[in-house]
C-alpha cells in the first residue's frame, strides 16, 4: 500500500528547513531596487530643470535687446587759411604801437610829482612869485596845500607839463590816450583864481 502524497495547499511542516528572512530577498533584488529609486529621483530632477528652462525662454522672449548704430565717422577735413594778405590769426605776433603813438607815449617809467595825484580840475592858481630870475605859479591842492611850480614841472592826472606860467594862467601840454590805444598831446590851462572880495564886488 503505498503512501498518500501531501495534498496541494498543505503547509510545510513547522521547523522543517529554513524560512525565507523576514527582511526580504536576495541581493540581485535589493540591487534591483536601489536602482529604480535612483532612476526615480533622476527623473524627478530632470523634470524640475525642465521647468526652469521652460520659464526662462517664456520670460526671454520680450527682452531682446536692440544695438544702436555707430555713429557716422566724417573724414577730417583740414582748414586751408589763403587770405595771406591778411594777418593770421592762428598765429602769435606782436603788437606794435605805430610810429606817432610812440611819439606821444609818456614816459612810465618816470617818478611821479605830487600835483599829479589830483585831477588838474581840482587845482587851483592862487598867485605868482619870482625869484632867482624864474617865475613860480602858487598851486593850491584840494587838501590846502600850497605847492610852487614852474615850467617843466607836471600837474594833474593826463601827464601835464608846465610850458608856461603867466601873472593869470599856467599852461600846459597834457597826453591823452584814445580807444585805439594811440597817444595825442592837448593844450590846457588853469586859471588863476580870483579872490573872494573881487568876485562878490562883481556880482554887486
Amino acid at each position: 500500500m503505498s503512501a498518500a502524497g501531501p495534498s496541494q495547499g498543505a503547509r510545510p511542516p513547522q521547523g522543517g528547513g529554513r524560512a525565507a528572512p523576514s527582511g526580504g530577498g536576495s541581493p540581485s533584488a535589493r540591487a534591483i531596487a536601489v536602482a529604480c529609486l535612483g532612476l526615480a529621483l533622476v527623473a524627478c530632477g530632470g523634470e524640475s530643470h525642465q521647468d526652469l528652462r521652460t520659464w526662462m525662454a517664456e520670460q526671454g522672449k520680450g527682452a531682446q535687446g536692440k544695438l544702436e548704430p555707430l555713429p557716422q565717422i566724417r573724414p577730417y577735413d583740414p582748414f586751408s587759411y589763403n587770405a595771406f594778405d591778411l594777418p593770421d590769426p592762428f598765429k602769435p605776433r606782436k603788437i606794435e604801437p605805430t610810429k606817432n603813438s610812440n611819439r606821444f607815449a609818456p614816459d612810465l617809467a618816470r617818478r611821479r610829482e605830487p600835483l599829479e595825484a589830483y585831477p588838474l580840475e581840482a587845482l587851483s592858481m592862487v598867485g605868482t612869485l619870482a625869484r632867482d630870475r624864474s617865475v613860480y605859479a602858487l598851486v593850491r591842492t584840494p587838501d590846502r596845500d600850497i605847492f610852487q611850480v614852474r615850467a617843466g614841472n607836471f600837474m594833474g592826472q593826463n601827464f601835464g607839463v608846465v610850458t608856461g606860467i603867466s601873472d593869470t594862467e599856467i599852461k600846459l601840454k597834457e597826453l591823452v590816450q584814445d580807444s585805439a590805444g594811440d597817444w595825442s598831446e592837448r593844450s590846457s590851462a588853469l586859471q588863476l583864481q580870483q579872490p573872494e572880495a573881487a568876485t562878490k564886488g562883481n556880482r554887486k
